[in-house]
C-alpha cells in the first residue's frame, strides 16, 4: 500500500493532497469519544525547553557520561595494600576505607569515587597491576578495569614514538557518540511522524 510521500515542502506535510484530505475526512469523521484534538503546532516555549533539557543535561555530565576507569587511577590503592598501616588492619572494610582516606584529594579521586572497588577486588586486581607497574615503557592509561579484571583497552589511536599504540578512550567517546546518534534518530522519527498529518495551518471542525 502506498504512502503517498510529498517532499516538496517536508516542514509543511510529507503527505500529498490525496492522503491528506483522507486524514482530514476521518479526523472530523472521529470524535474520541467526546474529546476532540486540535492541529495546533508545539508551542515555542515547549521546543526551548527540550532544546535547554538536552544541552543541559551535555553540559553537566561532561565529561563524565560512558568514561571508563582505567588502570592509571587504581595505582594509589595497590600501592597503599601495602603500607603498614593497612596491613595491620584485618576488617576489610575498614581496611578499604582507610586506602580510600590515604588516596583522598588525588588527581583521580573523582574517577575513584565513581568507580568505587572493595577488597576482595582489590586483591584480584593486584597481581596484574604490580606486573604492570613492574614493566618499563606501559601506560596503565591503556589499560582498563572491568569488574576486578585489568584488560588492554580496545581503542587503537595513534602511535607513540617507540612505535606502541595509543589505547585510551578519546575524550568525544565517553557516551557522547551513542548519545547523539538516538537523539538524533528520536528527533527525526517524531518530525516525520508529525509531517504525516495534515498541516497545521488546517483545524478539524469535529461534525460542528
Amino acid at each position: 500500500m502506498s504512502m503517498h510521500w510529498n517532499f516538496d515542502k517536508p516542514l509543511r506535510t510529507m503527505c500529498n493532497t490525496a492522503a491528506n484530505e483522507a486524514d482530514k475526512a476521518l479526523w472530523e469523521k472521529e470524535n474520541l469519544g467526546g474529546i476532540t484534538e486540535d492541529n495546533n503546532r508545539l508551542p515555542m516555549p515547549i521546543v526551548l525547553l527540550v532544546a535547554l533539557t538536552i544541552i543541559t543535561a551535555f553540559a553537566v555530565t561532561f565529561p563524565l557520561w560512558g568514561q571508563r576507569p582505567t588502570a592509571a587511577i587504581y595505582v594509589g590503592y595497590i600501592k597503599a595494600m601495602n603500607l603498614p598501616e593497612v596491613l595491620a588492619i584485618k576488617d576489610d572494610n575498614e581496611a578499604i576505607k582507610k586506602i580510600i582516606q590515604l588516596n583522598a584529594a588525588g588527581p583521580h579521586e573523582a574517577m575513584l569515587d565513581r568507580h568505587p572497588v572493595n577488597m576482595d577486588d582489590l586483591r584480584i586486581m593486584k597481581p596484574d597491576m604490580e606486573a604492570l607497574m613492574a614493566t618499563k615503557g606501559v601506560d596503565l592509561h591503556d589499560y582498563e578495569v572491568v569488574g576486578d579484571h585489568v584488560v588492554l583497552a580496545n581503542f587503537e589511536g595513534n602511535k607513540r614514538a617507540d612505535g606502541s599504540v595509543i589505547r585510551q578512550q578519546p575524550w568525544w567517546d565517553k557516551g557522547y557518540l551513542i548519545d547523539i546518534f538516538y537523539l538524533s534518530y528520536f528527533f527525526i522519527a517524531v518530525t516525520i511522524l508529525i509531517k504525516r498529518l495534515p498541516p497545521s495551518s488546517w483545524q478539524p471542525r469535529h461534525n460542528h
